[in-house]
């Protein structure tokens, strides 16, 4: 079981890369799971580049909440899966209620949507990012550790450039698409 702590140092290389990984990885879940439940390829987000933001808040989320817990898997998943289910619910509310009933996602019209909560949150995206925890804590990070110590200068300049990219594409499909 992995039990190596991080220096801060090393904590703040992760995040550009964990909330890239994060951000792709949940493009990939969503383009996916929508083309099984709607059967054709729905294009998600807003961007041009291939990810979602809230995802890559949710694996930022899960290493804050869930990377010191990680002796514990059973704790990793209740915290996964709380921590980021509360991002999706309060997440998803406040785009309804302050954005003229703007609905990034909405479980009432999917698929396995039991426990369905307003359409902001079910059980399913629950448990997904709560496994999801357990893959991020107990596989990426570790991976991303080894990329770090191995390719320090290649890693920092590779997740930069990622996260340069995402911001100019959240500048261009969010930002400026609206003026």
């Amino acid at each position: 079981m992995q039990t190596q702590s991080l220096s801060r140092s090393t904590a703040l290389s992760l995040l550009p890369a964990l909330f890239v990984a994060g951000a792709v990885l949940g493009w990939i879940y969503e383009t996916l799971f929508y083309r099984l439940d709607q059967g054709q390829f729905i294009r998600r987000g807003q961007g041009l580049g291939p990810w979602l933001p809230i995802y890559g808040f949710g694996f930022l989320l899960i290493f804050l909440c869930a990377w010191r817990l990680r002796r514990r898997p059973v704790l990793v998943f209740l915290a996964s899966g709380i921590s980021t289910g509360l991002l999706e619910l309060v997440t998803g509310w406040v785009l309804f209620t302050f954005f003229d009933g703007l609905r990034l996602w909405d479980y009432n019209v999917e698929i396995w949507n039991w426990g369905n909560v307003g359409g902001f949150i079910c059980a399913r995206s629950i448990l997904l990012f709560s496994t999801a925890g357990l893959v991020v804590v107990f596989f990426l990070i570790p991976l991303l550790v080894r990329l770090l110590d191995r390719f320090p200068r290649g890693f920092r300049l590779v997740s930069g450039l990622l996260c340069l990219l995402f911001v100019a594409d959240i500048v261009q499909g969010y930002l400026l698409k609206g003026l």
